[in-house]
Formats: structure tokens, sequence, C-alpha cells
């Protein structure tokens, strides 16, 4: 029986013991605040919205309203999740930017209004709050759906790449 949790993005790795990880708090701050997290752990060191929806919500069935923080399950599920919040419109999605794939094209390129690539690779934190020791091994991007969204990512341009799409 596996052990995996849904509840945030887990970060792809050979030697990958465990797929939850939160973002960096300084990212979320630097976003403004956000009304709804449907992928949130249930035990956190800090909020990243509001209102939290945890594995036990089934965030992905659940009612979104508002500004959504997505940092969703990486893997085969992060499509459905980039697919819900392409459709409410309005929210961020921090995922690794594999810009090559067809989830990408499918949820990215042809809907999101805007992208944040990072400089470098982040550090993300365990669920106890400390900064993991390694980076996340690949890149990373902020994808914006709605007008408010592009403007947050514009505000952040000192942290990479600002590609606007619409």
């Amino acid at each position: 029986m596996s052990t995996r949790v849904l509840g945030m993005g887990g970060h792809q790795s050979a030697r990958m013991l465990k797929d939850e990880w939160l973002t960096p708090p300084e990212i979320l701050e630097s976003l403004g605040p956000f009304d709804l997290d449907p992928c949130s752990p249930i035990n956190r060191p800090w909020d990243t919205a509001k209102k939290h929806l945890t594995v036990r919500d089934n965030g992905l069935k659940s009612e979104w309203k508002g500004r959504v923080w997505l940092n969703p399950p990486y893997g085969r599920e992060t499509a459905e999740w980039l697919h819900k919040l392409s459709d409410h419109g309005n929210g961020i999605a921090l995922i690794f930017a594999r810009t090559e794939t067809e989830m990408f094209f499918d949820h990215v390129w042809n809907k999101a209004d805007a992208l944040l690539f990072f400089k470098g690779r982040l550090y993300f934190h365990h669920v106890n709050g400390n900064r993991a020791k390694a980076n996340a091994g690949a890149p990373s991007v902020l994808i914006a759906y709605g007008p408010n969204n592009v403007q947050a990512l514009e505000n952040v341009n000192h942290l990479g790449m600002f590609v606007k799409l619409k």
C-alpha cells in the first residue's frame, strides 16, 4: 500500500522518499493574498490562503472560489489540477517548467495569461517548515490565469523571466 500524500506538489526524483513539499514562504508573500489553496497539507507551518483544502477534502472535486494558489501534486495528476485552474480562471500555479509536454501545451501555452520562469532552481520546504537541503532538481514556473495574477507575476519579475502570453 502506498503512503503517498496528494496534498502538495511532489517533486520528482529517483531518490524521492515523499511527495509533499511546500512553496517557499517568501514566494507566496510576494504574490499577495490568496482565497483558496486546494492542495494544502493537513499540517502546515504557514498559511498559503484564507481557506485550505487538504487531501481529506479532495480539492480537485471541491468548488473553488476566489483567487487560487495551486502547488499541485506533481506527475500525472498535475494536468487535472491545471485544467481545473484554467477553467476557474483566477489563480497562480507553481509547477516544473516542462514546457515541451502535452500537459504544458494543453493547459499552459493555450490557456494561461502569463508565466514567470524562476532564475535557478527553487528550494522547497518540508511540512515542518524546514528548507530542503537540495534544490527541486528541475526548473520551476509560476503560471497566471486572470489579469490580477498577470499583474502579480509582473510585480515579482525580479525573480526570473516574465512572459505575457495574452
